[in-house]
């Protein structure tokens, strides 16, 4: 019986070498399980899923001139065929994987009730889809080609957020790899800093390598990819899928040591070619309808599709951290180019916050557990958070409630009432004037103010302080503000977790 949890794992690729028909993945299937059942390894198959009439831009859907719209359209499987091989796969007792390039492919994946997800490299930072995948309850597989380490940091956190069981793919994205470009020392790099993941290793050099598995094993993976197929008098296999002959030599090779390892302690360097490859594949954004300059750019007026264009804004680019206003009108399809947009990151604004409060609570011998939920406020924009705004940790939140509130110097928190929550602040560090209706206090270190429900409050600092807030439930939507433009402005705090760790 199957155990997906079983490690090694060997995951045979089957992407597009079915050529879109049935009978044939059924073969591939067949004839890697008559080699695959002489070895004493837990064994996946992996097919990749794409909603062709959205994944595909409208404009682009009938392209024959372009080598992957014809490919990807030449090759799609209807769902019923898709689960003839799944069957196939679960009858001969392998695990299941599939890869979806899009949201609709997600749901394609439940409903057949895939073992694993994979994430391809390509859409390692595809945040949208990272969205709808993590809303699974499925573990994840992901491929690294390509990706900046501090994306990588971005995606685990991401993970761990959620409590995901995931998997990191060591992999190249050049097709073919060559032996020197093949970076194995990426494994230690990625084993050593994500503790917490499975590590693996996704090959796509040639299928008469057989050394690189050596290396891998030796180095620790657990998981490793290889793209699979069959020949026929019409089917060649590209330069990187493997025979079921080549199957049985690489995993004749699976114990051995190792050779041919990249850099150590770093990122390796991305080639040129890698990068380009793996670009075609990302998705770009694009108008749902007509957008005006100078309106912000979101999840209601764009929408995300395949083939991007050069210097396109991407799929992988959208972040709750980033803005995006084009500086001219854009038409309904057409594809928003970078060159046209005014980006705000606010990501540097908010590390700088965070590394503050971290220092700041440090000073006044605050000690703290990483995993806490902290909210940036910035009432009026993150511009102004000196000025207006404070850093919220929630310890506990239950029918009581604890959290402490960060003030920088010169700070101060706008008046609002609460409707449903009572709160007492006691004062642990600096120095606090609270108004409460309107009449105001200087308050020390170790002084206590109750806040009634209803009752008008607002408080700021000379030199900074920290307090504690201790309340009865603390429900959302239960702050209301004196300046109603604080509550018509939707993207006035900023949460985080992991966040005593972000460097």
């Amino acid at each position: 019986m199957k155990n997906i949890n079983q490690r090694p794992l060997f995951v045979f690729e089957m992407a597009n070498n079915h050529q879109g028909n049935v009978e044939h993945g059924l073969r591939i299937i067949r004839e890697i399980y008559e080699i695959s059942k002489n070895f004493p390894y837990n064994f996946s198959f992996k097919l990749q899923a794409r909603d062709i009439p959205t994944f595909i831009h409208p404009d682009y859907q009938n392209r024959t001139d372009l080598k992957y719209v014809k490919r990807f359209s030449e090759t799609k499987l209807a769902e019923e065929q898709f689960k003839i091989l799944k069957d196939e796969i679960d009858k001969l007792g392998f695990v299941s994987i599939c890869t979806p390039f899009d949201e609709n492919s997600v749901d394609l994946i439940e409903r057949l009730n895939f073992d694993i997800i994979k994430i391809a490299s390509c859409s390692f930072t595809d945040w949208p889809l990272l969205e709808k995948i993590v809303k699974t309850n499925k573990p994840i597989i992901a491929s690294t080609a390509g990706v900046p380490l501090e994306d990588i940091d971005r995606a685990v956190s991401f993970f761990n957020h959620r409590e995901k069981k995931f998997t990191l793919m060591h992999c190249v994205g050049e097709y073919p790899t060559l032996p020197q470009n093949l970076q194995l020392n990426q494994i230690d790099l990625l084993k050593n800093r994500y503790p917490e993941a499975e590590i693996g290793y996704s090959t796509h050099e040639s299928p008469d390598n057989f050394d690189s598995i050596k290396m891998a094993i030796a180095k620790g993976a657990s998981v490793f990819e290889k793209h699979v197929g069959v020949k026929s008098p019409e089917i060649e296999l590209n330069a990187y899928s493997a025979t079921p002959e080549q199957v049985k030599n690489w995993l004749n090779s699976a114990k051995i040591a190792f050779e041919s390892c990249g850099v150590i302690g770093k990122r390796a360097e991305f080639s040129e070619k890698e990068l380009a490859d793996l670009k075609q594949f990302r998705r770009g954004v694009f108008a749902k309808q007509m957008i005006q300059s100078g309106q912000k750019i979101d999840l209601t007026n764009v929408f995300f599709a395949w083939p991007s264009q050069d210097s396109q804004l991407l799929a992988n680019n959208m972040s709750k951290y980033t803005d995006y206003i084009p500086q001219k009108d854009i038409n309904e399809k057409d594809p928003l180019m970078i060159s046209d947009l005014k980006q705000s990151n606010k990501r540097e604004k908010v590390y700088k916050i965070v590394t503050e409060t971290r220092k700041f609570l440090e000073a006044a011998k605050i000690a703290l557990p990483n995993k806490l939920e902290i909210e940036i406020s910035h009432h009026y924009g993150m511009d102004d958070f000196y000025n207006h705004g404070a850093v919220i940790i929630t310890c506990v939140n239950r029918e009581y409630c604890k959290k402490l509130i960060v003030l920088f110097p010169g700070q101060s928190h706008p008046s609002h009432v609460h409707k449903q929550k009572e709160e007492t602040f006691q004062i642990l560090y600096g120095d606090l004037a609270i108004s409460l209706d309107g009449q105001e206090r200087e308050y020390k270190p170790g002084e206590i103010a109750l806040v009634e429900r209803g009752i008008k409050h607002d408080f700021k600092t000379r030199n900074g302080a920290i307090l504690e807030e201790v309340s009865t439930t603390h429900f959302k939507n239960d702050s209301f503000y004196e300046d109603e433009k604080i509550s018509e402005n939707k993207d006035r705090k900023t949460k985080l977790t992991h966040w005593l760790n972000l460097d």
